[in-house]
């Protein structure tokens, strides 16, 4: 791994600062004054400017009006604060979807956009790709060396998809030199089902509401082409900027789970990944569950460029778009903004800076509030959180240590999402991701997020859940990484499609003969959905060699499989599959393969993994961790920080490691024994 990484060459630290709408305001010069101070006051050394400022930029076409920007970038940098310089493309003016309609996406309906919102213009429309590379041109030729400019954000959340004429016809040629031949795509396509087969090119059309789900491969191959769509489209806004200044580096702010595109192709196309993320805090009881699958999805954007990535923005407060736009308790915004550190992120920032009096999202969090000064509490909190990573800012760079790696897979999710079955409502494939994941991050085991392409030799565990959709040499590489002393976790539903989602024959996982299944050492001959409130009880051999046995509960999905070369942990004890196998173990080469063949609940996950941890030798950074609370595990090749944060709403002992530890917080040296408050995040150092 690399110990130290500077992602951003000219900073060195920590960044906290949040997005920054000047245009706004530039009839307030008053507030503008007042926005630096302010920016001192909160220790915010960072900002995010011209997002959505086209309009302001080139309020006619071919006017460029640029004055209030140089003045207002010459202002951050005398005062000593950066600038993430946007590239305005998230939003277009007026004037251009006025003289050029074209730029207007069509919807799966075929009925072209209006002008209003955001984010939806088409990525194929040359007059749109003409006037991005113009303003783009202008901002890098005259902002590009710039003494604020310390990267660039390239548009905002891309996302969506366009089906006007020239996005069918790029479609068709990405079908053309993707298969070759109508014979091989419909092949391929199984395009006979319903009498699909096609004979011309043209008669091709991207997945309309009407008959959109005949055939599943054209609708994963347009979800593909969509995804190489903004990727190009992103790589097109970077290449005027890199050919003024190659030296500055681009980012993009992704959105989590995002649906639209597989963010492990779009991520090719950015130096830095950066996201926004928005948890639901305080919406249920379980908080704890939201810290996991925030942590999972903060490790998810540190894994996609193996490297520190950027929180581009979160709320100091509350949103104004989730269905109740609740406020973090007190602690709730320190604790949450510090996750990301832990999980690998190299600032802090927020959307926004300051609330704007009208519109959509006059009254979404922001630092400033319509108040006007920081003496509130967000204010303060926000506070809290720049102070702390002045702290912390030796953390900045340093990378995180990985044993276990968890597939999450674009193209799969796509494919069992679509499959039509055998459960229509709820696969729940992110949230199966999480659970298996929890069984790591409570031992405060790190875990990379990757996808199946990704190098498997780095890692001990792989933990695959439902590998449905196998990708060409996967099963090849899986059986390889095994067979040299790797642990493989698999689950049910998988390896039942290939790369064009067709079903394997021959038995599951992977056909007759397929490498997964002589890895796995099983084969799957049916699988039984269960209604949401349904359990089948199995029990785990207490000599089955885990070390736990004892009776736990099935949910929403069960497979009935057989033995071939593995051996069976536990059986199913009632219903349809009594006394089949439904965890197994196979021994392979110099290494073994387990195979859960059912949904499991927290609690056997919770002893699973412990188990397994133990068994093949993954370091855990502490030896116990409290219910409730999180140990990450930042280093480079001086020190090691753990980031030790409660997400109860009590406190809890923490036994801290044996060696010498300073609180990072207060430089104190840290007993072995402490306590941390409900909602209270410490971070501790110890030299290696």
């Amino acid at each position: 791994m690399n110990y130290k990484k500077q992602i951003i060459p000219k900073i060195k630290g920590l960044l906290h600062g949040a997005d920054y709408n000047p245009e706004q305001w530039l009839d307030r010069p008053d507030i503008l004054a007042k926005d630096i101070e302010l920016m001192k006051q909160t220790r915010c050394n960072v900002m995010s400017v011209g997002i959505f400022s086209w309009s302001t930029l080139e309020p006619v076409e071919g006017e460029f009006q640029f004055e209030w920007l140089d003045k207002v970038l010459d202002n951050l940098a005398n005062h000593g604060i950066s600038v993430f310089l946007a590239t305005p493309s998230g939003a277009r003016p007026a004037w251009l979807s006025e003289r050029y309609p074209d730029v207007l996406r069509v919807n799966s309906a075929r009925v072209r956009q209006l002008h209003g919102e955001r984010h939806n213009h088409c990525y194929s429309s040359p007059n749109y790709r003409e006037k991005v590379t113009i303003i783009n041109t202008k901002l890098a030729e005259r902002y590009s060396q710039h003494p604020a400019v310390i990267g660039w954000h390239v548009s905002n959340e891309y996302g969506g998809d366009c089906h006007c004429h020239y996005c069918q016809a790029e479609f068709r040629e990405w079908l053309k030199n993707k298969y070759g031949s109508l014979e091989r795509l419909n092949q391929l396509w199984w395009s006979t089902f319903w009498s699909h087969t096609y004979t011309r090119w043209e008669q091709i059309e991207s997945p309309s509401p009407i008959g959109e789900n005949s055939i599943h491969a054209l609708k994963l191959d347009w979800k593909r082409f969509c995804t190489d769509r903004a990727a190009n489209f992103c790589a097109h806004e970077i290449a005027p900027l890199k050919s003024i200044n190659p030296d500055l580096p681009t980012t993009a702010n992704l959105m989590e789970y995002f649906y639209d595109y597989n963010y492990w192709e779009l991520a090719k196309s950015i130096d830095v990944v950066s996201w926004d993320s928005y948890p639901l805090w305080h919406r249920d009881s379980d908080e704890v569950a939201l810290a996991c699958y925030t942590g999972m999805y903060h490790d998810l954007m540190r894994t996609l460029k193996n490297q520190p990535f950027l929180l581009m923005e979160s709320t100091p407060s509350q949103t104004n778009w989730q269905p109740i736009t609740k406020l973090k308790k007190d602690g709730v915004h320190l604790l949450s903004s510090l996750q990301a550190v832990a999980h690998g992120s190299d600032s802090v920032q927020y959307f926004q800076w300051r609330k704007s009096r009208g519109s959509v999202e006059k009254f979404h969090g922001a630092v400033i509030d319509h108040v006007g000064h920081a003496n509130t509490r967000t204010g303060r909190e926000v506070t809290a959180v720049g102070e702390y990573l002045q702290q912390i800012n030796a953390v900045a760079g340093s990378g995180t240590p990985a044993e276990v790696a968890i597939i999450f897979d674009w193209e799969n999710r796509w494919a069992i999402d679509d499959a039509s079955g055998p459960r229509n409502e709820g696969m729940h494939y992110e949230q199966t991701v999480c659970d298996h994941y929890r069984g790591f991050w409570q031992q405060g085991i790190s875990c990379d997020i990757i996808e199946q392409l990704c190098d498997f030799t780095p890692y001990k565990v792989i933990v695959a859940p439902m590998l449905y959709l196998l990708k060409p040499n996967v099963a090849e590489r899986l059986e390889t990484f095994v067979a040299q002393g790797g642990t493989l976790v698999a689950t049910y539903w998988s390896g039942i499609v290939d790369h064009n989602d067709l079903c394997f024959l021959g038995g599951f996982p992977g056909g007759e003969g397929s490498p997964l299944r002589r890895t796995l050492g099983i084969w799957a001959e049916e699988i039984d959905s269960l209604y949401d409130h349904e359990r089948v009880r199995f029990d785990v051999d207490t000599n089955a060699g885990l070390g736990f046995g004892g009776e736990f509960k099935a949910k929403h999905l069960m497979e009935h499989i057989h033995l071939e070369t593995a051996q069976a942990l536990a059986y199913y004890r009632e219903d349809l599959f009594d006394g089949c196998p439904v965890i197994t173990k196979n021994h392979l080469g110099q290494g073994c393969a387990y195979y859960i063949a059912a949904r499991t609940g927290t609690e056997f996950n919770t002893l699973f993994y412990s188990a397994l941890a133990d068994l093949h030798g993954l370091h855990k950074p502490m030896a116990h961790v409290p219910d409730g609370v999180s140990v990450t595990t930042r280093e480079d090749q001086q020190s090691r920080y753990l980031f030790i944060m409660n997400f109860m709403n009590e406190p809890r002992d923490v036994t801290v490691p044996p060696g010498t530890w300073v609180n990072e917080n207060t430089g104190d040296a840290v007993e072995e024994n402490m306590m941390i408050q409900p909602y209270q995040v410490i971070v501790i150092s110890s030299q290696k």
